[in-house]
């Protein structure tokens, strides 16, 4: 009999990144409407434990800011562009072909 994976990810997410437990609902209501916003538009789950330590972090170098709200933002989308690359390279390692949303020069699917 397979083995039952606890939650559905079936990607190589959990070879790039850490996953921090917790209560992904409260997270994403705990995050200021902006990057709430932009969690909702993230191509993957963005993991919104994740997020919400990433915005007590910023929080403590700029404050509770708009700087701040910028800021997360930025370094969500620079984390979805290095999902995306390694999404493509890993497709081009198994079937020898460019991922076909980069073939057809797709925008991101939101």
């Amino acid at each position: 009999m397979p083995d039952i994976l606890a939650d559905n990810e079936r990607t190589l997410r959990h070879e790039m990144w850490h996953r921090y437990n917790g209560d992904d609902w409260a997270a994403f209501d705990a995050l200021p409407p902006a990057v709430r916003a932009r969690v909702t538009r993230h191509s993957y789950d963005a993991w919104s434990v994740n997020v919400m330590m990433l915005w007590r972090h910023y929080k403590r170098i700029y404050g509770r800011t708009p700087r701040a709200e910028r800021a997360l933002i930025k370094y969500l989308d620079y984390c979805e562009r290095l999902e995306r690359e390694a999404f493509a390279s890993r497709y081009n390692e198994v079937y020898g072909a460019v991922l076909p949303h980069d073939a057809a020069e797709a925008s991101v699917l939101r």
